[in-house]
C-alpha cells in the first residue's frame, strides 16, 4: 500500500518501537519521501502545545539544512554521520506520542490527493524547501518558553504532511499556519523583547 495509507500506523509503530530513533534508522524506515517524513518527526514535538523549553533546537537546525537540499534538488538525504546519528528520542516522550499519533490520524483521514500535479512537481518542491526554512527559521528564534514556536513549525509539519499525502490544500492550511505564525512571532516577540528591556 502507498506510504499515505499507513503512515500514522507506521509512525507510532516506529515511535513506540524499543528500536533506536536516530535520524539515520528513521529514513531506513521511512525511504520513501525521506525529507517530508523527517520535518514531520523533526517539526512534531514544537508543534504540539507542550513545553519544550528549547531542547528542539537542535531538530530546528537540522531541519532547515535538509530543507536546503531540497532547494537545490537532492533526491535523498545527506548528513554527516554524526547527525545522522543524533538522538531523536526526545519526540517519542510517550506522553507526547498518543497525542500526535491521534492528530496524525485525524488529518490522515480527512487528507485525500489533491492536485497531486503540483505537489509533486519538482519546482514545487524546491519552493516547498524555501518555505520550510522560513518557516523552521522562525520557530528557532521565537523566544523561548512562549510557545510562539508552535505556529511556524505546525505550518512544516503540515505542509509535510501534504507532500506524504499529495494533498494541496492541506499544504494552503500550512501556508497560513506559517504566515500567521511569522507574524505573530514578529508582534509579540517584540513585545516581549520591548517588556524585558524595560526592566
Amino acid at each position: 500500500m502507498a506510504v499515505n495509507k499507513l503512515f500514522s500506523e507506521r509512525l507510532e509503530m516506529w515511535l513506540k518501537s524499543d528500536q533506536p530513533k536516530t535520524l539515520a534508522d528513521l529514513v531506513a524506515v521511512f525511504n520513501e519521501k525521506s525529507f517530508a517524513v523527517s520535518f514531520v518527526v523533526l517539526l512534531i514535538l514544537p508543534a504540539l502545545p507542550l513545553p519544550t523549553g528549547g531542547v528542539t533546537h537542535i531538530f530546528e537546525i537540522i531541519a532547515i539544512l535538509l530543507a536546503l537540499e531540497m532547494v537545490f534538488g537532492r533526491k535523498t538525504i545527506w548528513l554527516p554521520k554524526r547527525w545522522l546519528k543524533k538522538d531523536i528520542s526526545a519526540i517519542a516522550q510517550r506522553k507526547a506520542v498518543n497525542y500526535m499519533i491521534a492528530k496524525l490520524k485525524w488529518v490522515e483521514a480527512r487528507s485525500r490527493p489533491r492536485y497531486k500535479h503540483i505537489v509533486v512537481n519538482e519546482a514545487f518542491l524546491r519552493l516547498t524547501g524555501v518555505l520550510i526554512i522560513v518557516f523552521s527559521l522562525t520557530a528557532f528564534l521565537a523566544p523561548p518558553f512562549t510557545g510562539l514556536d508552535t505556529l511556524p513549525s505546525l505550518a512544516v509539519v503540515a505542509i509535510s504532511l501534504a507532500i506524504i499525502f499529495e494533498d494541496l490544500l492541506l499544504y494552503l492550511v500550512g501556508l497560513v499556519f506559517g504566515v500567521v505564525g511569522i507574524i505573530t512571532v514578529l508582534i509579540l516577540g517584540s513585545a516581549i523583547f520591548n517588556a524585558f528591556s524595560l526592566l
